[in-house]
């Protein structure tokens, strides 16, 4: 699903250290991988990288069968759209949505999802994560462990197949933690390929792989 060869990525020309240097991966499709590692280490950049939101200063990288690294700024939002879903630690739910609402907006902005189906997406998603009963509320009438898991039924609004979290868990107490990292589990054992950065020792101990970088390489991939 995911392969970086001899991948570098350096935001700035003069920077003595790369966030990424020369860094090779290849993560198979269908499963459940924590990226760890210490603060500044690269985790977040990698995570980036395949989501097409960053490009590499060197090396390449296939997502699916596809070069995403060689796309047109264009041509990656239209991926992006339709084979990746990305939850990040602040949620980032829009606030005069209800959440109904917000897990409708990719379906509405990727176009993937008819209008006449979109409701009842919505509905099905928000039932998987027992948030059925929330749908016409607020993101700020919300626990924060609550916003995740819409956070995530948003990130499947269009089926894609490619699931990237960035530290899901951060801002989490234990007990939501744990359903948020219940969530992705499921999601990997349905099929989808789930790749999620983390400091959090337990979220990554669920995983099935874990991938660690020190200092912008590559440190170890083995089974969790």
């Amino acid at each position: 699903m995911i392969s970086l060869s001899n991948v570098t990525r350096r935001y700035r020309a003069e920077d003595a250290r790369p966030a990424l240097e020369n860094v090779s991966l290849t993560l198979a499709k269908s499963g459940f991988t924590a990226i760890t590692g210490p603060s500044g280490s690269g985790k977040s950049t990698l995570l980036h990288l395949a989501a097409g939101l960053d490009r590499p200063d060197g090396g390449r990288i296939e997502v699916g069968g596809e070069t995403i690294s060689d796309m047109s700024e264009r041509a990656l939002a239209d991926w992006r759209g339709r084979a990746v879903g990305l939850v990040f630690q602040a949620h980032l739910l829009l606030p005069t949505l209800t959440v109904a609402e917000n897990v409708m907006a990719p379906m509405e902005f990727t176009g993937s999802v008819s209008r006449a189906k979109r409701g009842a997406r919505a509905s099905e998603l928000l039932a998987t994560f027992r948030l059925e009963e929330l749908a016409d509320r607020l993101p700020s009438q919300l626990s924060g462990g609550q916003q995740q898991r819409v956070a995530i039924a948003r990130a499947l609004a269009c089926d894609a197949p490619l699931i990237l979290a960035d530290e899901p868990t951060g801002n989490l107490d234990s007990n939501a933690s744990e359903v948020v990292i219940k969530a992705l589990r499921q999601i990997a054992d349905e099929g989808r390929t789930v790749v999620m950065v983390t400091h959090d020792p337990i979220a990554a101990d669920a995983a099935g792989t874990r991938v660690s970088l020190v200092d912008g390489r590559l440190a170890e991939k083995a089974a969790a």
